[in-house]
This record gives C-alpha cells, sequence and structure tokens, in this order.
C-alpha cells in the first residue's frame, strides 16, 4: 500500500494534531497490518518530544512528528501501544498491553453504544425491571468505569458497571428518575452480563427535572437588560499558528483528548516561567457505600479520555466580548478525523482595579485597571460538564480556574420522615445527590528564569514574646527547603498560610534574592476515602495537593499511562520511591485541588457554577511593580471625571 501525501501546515514539534496527520497515522496502521475489522482506536495524541529536543529545535529539518496510538481489539479485548512517525511514515514501536498488571485502554463511543443492547439482552436485567414495573425501552443505561475490586473473574477482563435511569419521553432529563438499588455488571469483550445486583427495590422518583421545559421553570424573565462588551480597535493580542503573544506574554497551545487544552513554552519578557501547563487528571470519587454504588470513582481523564467531548462553544453564550476561537482535531474510534469547532475560547477580560492609590501629601490621585488574558475550553463527560479557564493578568499573575457545572449524578433518597440519610442530600422528592469530590491535578513543569529550579515550603511564623519581641507582636517567614521526591508530598494548610515558592537559585534580583514564583493553594480536602481503600491507591495523587518529582520526559499522567482497572500504584507513587534530588534541577510540580461537593437542592435540576483553582503570583521575579506603565483608565486613556 502508498501512503498518501498528507499536507501539514504544522511547523513547530508542539503544533496540535492536524486531520492531514491522522489520516497518515491511520494508513501506515492500515498499510502495516494493525487495523482490522474489530480494532479500534482509544486513543490517538501527539507524542510530543522531550524538553530538550524541543529547545534544540531549529526549524523544519528538525521536525519528527511523532504520535501515540492505542489500539483496542473488540473482538478479544487484546489492545496495544504504537509510535507512529508520519514525518517517515514508518511504525516506531508497537507494545502489547498487559491489562491485569498495567490497566485497560479507555472506554470509547462504541462500547458505550452497545450497553442497552446487552443488558436487554439478559434476562435477570429485565427480570428486576418488570419486577419494578419498568419497560426496559424506557430505562437508559449507563455504563461506568468500573474501578479495581477482588471481584471474581474480572482480572484482566474489560469489565464496566451499568445503572439504570427511567426516561419517560425523548425530551426527558433521565437523572431526575434513578432506578436504585439495581446495577449491571458487564464484560465488554464478551458483550455479556456477568452479575446483577438487584439489592433494593426503591421507588422510582417522578418529578421531572426538565430545566429546558417552561413549563417546569416557568416564564423567562425580562428585567436583564442587554450587556455588549466591544473592543472597537480589536483585542490586544495576535495569534500565529498556536503561538499567542499579548501585553508582554507568549506561549503555545495545544489541544489533546486526555488533557484538552496545553499551555506550552509561556514565557513573560521572553524569561520562561512554564514549558507545560496542562490539568493532566482529575477523579470524581463518590461516597455512597452501598453495595450498587461504593464502586463509583471515575478519573475523567485518564479512562474517558474526557476532552473528546469538548463542546463547540457559542459567541454570546459560551464567550462574550472579542473573541478569537481555535479549532480541534482529535480522532474517532475508527481514526477517522473531527474537528470540534470552536474547541478553545480566547479574549480579554477587564478585571477592576490593578492599583490605585491618593496620596495625601502629593495630591496624586492615580487608578490603573487590571486586564486578563483568559484562554478556556469546555467538556461534557456523562452528567457533568467542566471548564477549564486560564487566565494571564498585567502584572505576571497565572491563574487556572475550573468551573464544574451540569447535572448532579443522581441515586434514590432513601430518607423517610426526615430522618435523613448520611451520604446524599434529597434534592426532589425521593431524590438523592450523593456526596462527592472533583479533585484534579495540574502538571506544572516549571522553568522560572532557566530549568534548574527549587521549592520552598513557606507560611508565616509567630514569634514569641522574649527581647527581641517583648511586645508580642512579631511574627515572620518560616522557610523549608523541599529538597528530594519523598519530603515533597505536602499538604495544604490555610491555617498556616502555607504556600510554596518556585525559585531559581541560579538568578537574582537587585536585592539578591533568587527570583521566584508562589503557588498558593486554595487548600480544600484531599481524598477523603479511607487509605485502605481502592480508589486511594489508584487515585494517590490525590492524596496530597503537592508533589515535586524530577522532570523526566515519560512522566506525564500522576495515576499512570493506563488508568482504567489499573489496580493502583502507577504514577507519582512508582516515580517518586526513586527519591530523586529536586534541589536546584529540572522539576515538575503536580498540584492537586478541588471541590468537595456536598450538593444542595439549588444544585437540582442543572448545577449553578462552582469553582476551584490556584494561582502563581511573581515574588521577587521583578525587582519592582511591572504595571507601572500600563496607561490610566485601562484603554489608552485618561479616567472620565
Amino acid at each position: 500500500m502508498t501512503i498518501a501525501e498528507h499536507r501539514t501546515d504544522t511547523t513547530h514539534p508542539l503544533d496540535p494534531m492536524t486531520t492531514a496527520e491522522v489520516d497518515a497515522v491511520r494508513e501506515v496502521l492500515t498499510r502495516d497490518g494493525l487495523l482490522g475489522e474489530h480494532v479500534r482506536f482509544a486513543y490517538l495524541g501527539l507524542r510530543e518530544p522531550g524538553k530538550r529536543a524541543v529547545e534544540t529545535f531549529t526549524g523544519r529539518a528538525d521536525l519528527d512528528r511523532r504520535f501515540l496510538a492505542i489500539l483496542l481489539d473488540l473482538g478479544t479485548g487484546a489492545s496495544r501501544s504504537v509510535i507512529v512517525s508520519t514525518t517517515r511514515n514508518t511504525i516506531d514501536s508497537t507494545v502489547d498491553i498487559d491489562p491485569a498488571t498495567e490497566g485497560q485502554p479507555p472506554i470509547i463511543d462504541t462500547e458505550f453504544e452497545l450497553i442497552e443492547d446487552i443488558l436487554n439482552a439478559d434476562e435477570r436485567w429485565t427480570a428486576a425491571l418488570a419486577k419494578r414495573g419498568l419497560d426496559p425501552a424506557t430505562v437508559r443505561a449507563v455504563p461506568l468505569s468500573a474501578g479495581h475490586y477482588d471481584e471474581p473473574g474480572e482480572s484482566g477482563k474489560r469489565i464496566v458497571r451499568s445503572l439504570g435511569f427511567q426516561q419517560f419521553h425523548e425530551k426527558d432529563l433521565p437523572w431526575a428518575h434513578p432506578v436504585d438499588g439495581l446495577v449491571a455488571y458487564v464484560d465488554l469483550t464478551g458483550r455479556r452480563v456477568t452479575r446483577i445486583i438487584d439489592h433494593h427495590e426503591y421507588p422510582v422518583p417522578q418529578e421531572q427535572g426538565n430545566f429546558d421545559d417552561p413549563a417546569f421553570t416557568g416564564p423567562a424573565r425580562t428585567t436583564l437588560k442587554p450587556i455588549e462588551i466591544s473592543q472597537p480597535e480589536g483585542p490586544s493580542f495576535t495569534v500565529e499558528g498556536s503561538v499567542v503573544r499579548w501585553e508582554n506574554w507568549r506561549l503555545r497551545l495545544g489541544f489533546n483528548e486526555r488533557e484538552g487544552l496545553t499551555l506550552h513554552q509561556l514565557s513573560f519578557h521572553d524569561r520562561p516561567l512554564l514549558y507545560r501547563a496542562s490539568i493532566a487528571e482529575m477523579v470524581v470519587p463518590y461516597a455512597d457505600p452501598s453495595p450498587v454504588r461504593f464502586w463509583q470513582n471515575y478519573f475523567d481523564c485518564g479512562e474517558y479520555m474526557f476532552a473528546r467531548y469538548a463542546n463547540s462553544l457559542e459567541l454570546g453564550c459560551d464567550c462574550l466580548g472579542e473573541i478569537h476561537y481555535l479549532d480541534a482535531t482529535v480522532a474517532d474510534d475508527l481514526g477517522q478525523p473531527r474537528t470540534i469547532r470552536n474547541a478553545i475560547c480566547m479574549h480579554e477580560e477587564d478585571y477592576g482595579v490593578l492599583w490605585k492609590h491618593t496620596d495625601l501629601f502629593s495630591g496624586t490621585r492615580e487608578t490603573r485597571r487590571q486586564r486578563r488574558l483568559v484562554i478556556s475550553f469546555f467538556t461534557t463527560i456523562g452528567n457533568y460538564d467542566y471548564g477549564f479557564y486560564w487566565y494571564l493578568y498585567l502584572d505576571g499573575t497565572i491563574q487556572l480556574e475550573t468551573k464544574a457545572t451540569g447535572v448532579t449524578f443522581t441515586s434514590a433518597y432513601p430518607g423517610a420522615d426526615g430522618a435523613g440519610f448520611d451520604y446524599a442530600t434529597e434534592v426532589a422528592p425521593g431524590l438523592g445527590a450523593p456526596l462527592h469530590q472533583h479533585l484534579f491535578c495540574a502538571r506544572l513543569d516549571m522553568t522560572v528564569d532557566g530549568d534548574r529550579n527549587a521549592v520552598d515550603e513557606v507560611e508565616p511564623e509567630r514569634v514569641p514574646v522574649g527581647p527581641g519581641n517583648p511586645h508580642g507582636n512579631a511574627f515572620r517567614s518560616r522557610r523549608i527547603r523541599l529538597t528530594s521526591e519523598s519530603v515533597a508530598g505536602r499538604l495544604a494548610d490555610n491555617r498556616a498560610g502555607r504556600t510554596w515558592h518556585i525559585l531559581n537559585p541560579d538568578k537574582h534580583n537587585r536585592f539578591g534574592q533568587p527570583v521566584s514564583y508562589v503557588l498558593s493553594p486554595e487548600g480544600q480536602p484531599p481524598l477523603l476515602a479511607d487509605e485502605s481503600s481502592s480508589i486511594h491507591a489508584r487515585a494517590t495523587f490525590a492524596t496530597k495537593h503537592l508533589w515535586v518529582t524530577r522532570y523526566a520526559e515519560e512522566e506525564r499522567y500522576p495515576a499512570g499511562d493506563l488508568v482504567n482497572q489499573n489496580p493502583g500504584g502507577a504514577g507519582l507513587p512508582a516515580w517518586i520511591a526513586a527519591d530523586r534530588d529536586i534541589d536546584g534541577e529540572d522539576i515538575v510540580l503536580w498540584h492537586s485541588f478541588g471541590l468537595t461537593h456536598v450538593p444542595r437542592p439549588e444544585d437540582w435540576p442543572v448545577m449553578p457554577v462552582d469553582r476551584a483553582g490556584f494561582t502563581l503570583r511573581p515574588f521577587g521575579f521583578f525587582d519592582r511593580n511591572p504595571t507601572l506603565d500600563v496607561p490610566s483608565g485601562g484603554n489608552g486613556g485618561h479616567c472620565a471625571d
């Protein structure tokens, strides 16, 4: 077979994957006999070259575009990891995956589409529904990742667990009608139900939750007056390919189906700050210990490749103002390219006062307005919708904000006569929303003024009364250097005001201090599951707010490369066992943060946005306020009287 020539406009090793490259990968795999009737793509993404190769890149002659394809045979359950070069039209490596020890490839759309037919062909499932007076045709099956438990016969098998939700008509929100007390375990390869647990027959909640139905919501309010945001001269940023420039900032944008939006080679005044930043994993552990729900723990990145489902954003709804959109390319199950139109939204926002002072003595009265560049995407995974917003500010601050919205996962609410239930909130009559967490892990490959960095843990310290502090008013900063990986797994402590300073021991400001950036955590609870639990072993990254590791090209995902049905111990726990030196080295920070969601009645039937994130601020990186040159009024002119 001859490989067709695929034109591509990629000119840099970190440029996002193109439709032509997806076609080229598929053709190489077909030519070499690795694709067949039952083989599907569980993942396809750019295999980014190592940091040193990118730093020494000089031009197109050095370009070698390589891609990782994870292939799954639906007929046998066998899977393999393949590296393909589209520059050379070659397969560089093929490695078979051992699912019993390494985990399974992510669950794909083709498998989701099989579930209802598999369930409805099982007499135990249909009998359980009939006992509840339910027609199987009205019950939507929701297949979910199985986790890793000592269930007989599951080792090495490709398993999901499925719950049911009744849908009264085509436009009905099924999440309002859980068929609780019943779960099916499904072998995806064998296409059969391996086990039915019919624990308890709860009444199916009847009240609808159709938030798009005026008969349910009432008429739309008419009191909101229009808000228009305009930039008559256009935005202040420029975009050339994947390179963005804005107000002293320069960065590259990337996108892949596992992490979604990625930021690369981020610098301020041409001084490097971050080589690569992404959300490398997230986990949503649920708190209901019932026999049909104890296993509910979802790794939306590693188990579902959640950015496959990135939304096509719409002006006036998702984004407001002078917007620049970028499309993203992913591959479907057959390895065909799929373009997500307007996947990434970029715009400027006014953000209130940047700095202000009215001076008593000089009569000076000055105000400057803050502005930020917003780079975002939104994805829908099952019932939840997640937005990821990176903010760059005029003063050198970097911020990430995650936005969780959508529909809370529901259950029956077993409380009666006001007795309540410890593990869920009643959000409608007989309808529960189980307690859960949304825990994210940001991978931050730091380059604060260069590759050699270190991390100090800093917090204010009270000074006891004594000769140097006779009146007891003194406090100072206490600083501890994190010297190796074994001691760099840290918890935030809001009571202590704990922060982490990422510094460059080789670069100093005019005061002789190492230049640095400060990671300020929100300090919300880490993973709450017991230390002996399966999810604790599999999501160890979420048990600490901070980890610091020595940079290694292959260390990309904090819960390991293959998360689905992985027994645990992969990723960060395995890497830090080497206890590498991180003091003045090329280091990566892994910051875990998120929400502990005790649902409210106000979160039903659709949840107002809840937020979590972190901030990186310069500390001694500049010799003075870097925004003294921002004009009054923020729009090029003075404030109006």
